[in-house]
């Protein structure tokens, strides 16, 4: 996708004032809020805050890593690592609108000193080499045509032996999904590969695989569960349009086999 297309896919214009809504409609206070009163709507991607803890369990994140999260959305992953394990976050993503909701939130949940949010291309970090030990890449390949860029520049601003941790939407049987899905409202907003390429164009890049995991059928399973909640005014639907017909079409296409969900690790080598 091209950056006027990403823009048109994610921005809406109201992201802060629609969320800003929501939290005030759930009885939230804005100047006491507590991290665990975003859990719902700040994770993009799918199975949310659950899929965002079991990767962080996956790789061990220490107080003294460096952490780029790439493809930040309104921050939820960095604001999640950055509590959980005291470390330092770089927040990156290529929608503003979405950056400027990301340090609003930061700072309502008091964690604006543990993260720097920066507008930035993935595919063009504006980073020194070996600058980081931790990369989190979630649901974030699926808008970027050329793999190989993507991870050849994750590569480069990792240090020798950091750690590259995915998850992402990969295409299963050789259909394709319903649109709209969550990253893409039209078929020429999807990139969507293989299991087996993404996992070469990560390899090729100089990584090697440590933690590749087929989770499918969990996240399928997840993803049902979660639809038959009854509505709560905090969540995704607060900030992204069309969100109900999204998550339906991921969900069913996950459950017959047209979409497919991987975790993985990758090292630095």
């Amino acid at each position: 996708m091209t950056g006027i297309q990403i823009q048109t896919q994610y921005s809406t214009g109201a992201s802060r004032q629609a969320i800003e809504q929501a939290l005030v409609a759930a009885g939230k206070d804005l100047h006491h809020l507590r991290q665990a009163d975003l859990a719902l709507l700040e994770d993009f991607h799918t199975m949310g805050r659950i899929a965002t803890t079991q990767l962080a369990d996956l790789v061990q994140i220490t107080p003294g890593d460096e952490v780029l999260d790439a493809g930040s959305g309104i921050g939820g992953t960095a604001r999640y690592v950055a509590g959980r394990s005291r470390c330092h976050v770089v927040a990156v993503d290529l929608t503003e609108e979405y950056c400027q909701t990301a340090r609003w939130l930061n700072q309502l949940a008091g964690l604006d000193d543990r993260i720097s949010v920066r507008q930035a291309d993935v595919t063009d970090l504006p980073f020194e080499d070996a600058a980081f030990t931790l990369m989190f890449s979630q649901h974030v390949q699926m808008n970027v045509a050329d793999k190989a860029l993507l991870y050849q520049e994750a590569r480069r601003v990792l240090a020798g032996g950091g750690r590259l941790a995915v998850w992402d939407i990969v295409a299963g049987e050789d259909r394709e999904p319903d649109f709209p899905v969550p990253w893409a409202d039209r078929p020429e907003y999807s990139y969507l590969t293989t299991p087996d390429r993404l996992r070469t164009a990560i390899e090729t890049s100089g990584f090697e695989i440590e933690q590749w995991n087929d989770l499918t059928d969990h996240a399928a399973a997840t993803m049902q569960a979660l639809l038959t909640l009854p509505p709560s005014p905090i969540g995704l639907q607060a900030f992204v349009p069309n969100f109900e017909s999204k998550a339906k079409n991921l969900t069913t296409a996950l459950a017959d086999g047209r979409l497919r969900a991987v975790q993985g690790v990758a090292r630095a080598v």
